[in-house]
């Protein structure tokens, strides 16, 4: 098992509540409370490089830019683990993170986009785009911040979670 050393500080008790849908999906918003520790993150190539994309994208279609925040990127780190420790992409326990979000970041609505297999920053951002769920999630103009996380698997794929957030 691989350890996740200082991502595992923002690791969230995942307990009964589950929430999943199909990759088709993706992108549920939800409104509720909870709690996490805020860590800071220290973002991979890959990672910051995927802010960058989407950050791109968003700006080409006259939105704004979104800027990231360590606890969205802690929780979106969790459930990375998590969707690698059960070895499928995932929404479970969707509820628990946005009520999170809510209770930690003050968000009011969350988003989130989730993948594995990609090798680029740029495929995985790509493989989003080219879906309309994930796209309508990119894209939302009413998101503020985001956070990333890409940890790969002991097969050598790269599972990643996006969450978007509005402050």
């Amino acid at each position: 098992m691989k350890t996740y050393a200082p991502k595992l500080l923002a690791l969230i008790l995942l307990t009964t509540l589950l929430f999943s849908c199909a990759k088709e999906e993706d992108g549920v918003y939800f409104n509720e409370n909870s709690e996490v520790v805020n860590a800071k993150v220290n973002y991979s190539a890959m990672e910051s490089e995927i802010v960058s994309l989407v950050n791109a994208h968003r700006s080409s279609l006259g939105l704004n830019t979104l800027s990231t925040l360590n606890i969205v990127s802690g929780v979106a780190d969790g459930h990375t683990n998590y969707m690698i420790e059960v070895g499928q992409i995932s929404h479970d326990n969707f509820a628990q993170r946005a009520q999170t979000l809510m209770t930690e970041a003050g968000a009011k609505t969350v988003g989130e986009n989730v993948a594995y297999g990609f090798n680029t920053a740029e495929g995985v951002v790509k493989g989003w785009l080219n879906s309309e769920g994930h796209r309508k999630i990119i894209e939302n103009a009413d998101y503020t911040h985001f956070g990333i996380s890409m940890e790969k698997s002991s097969d050598n794929r790269n599972y990643f979670t996006n969450i978007f957030i509005k402050k």
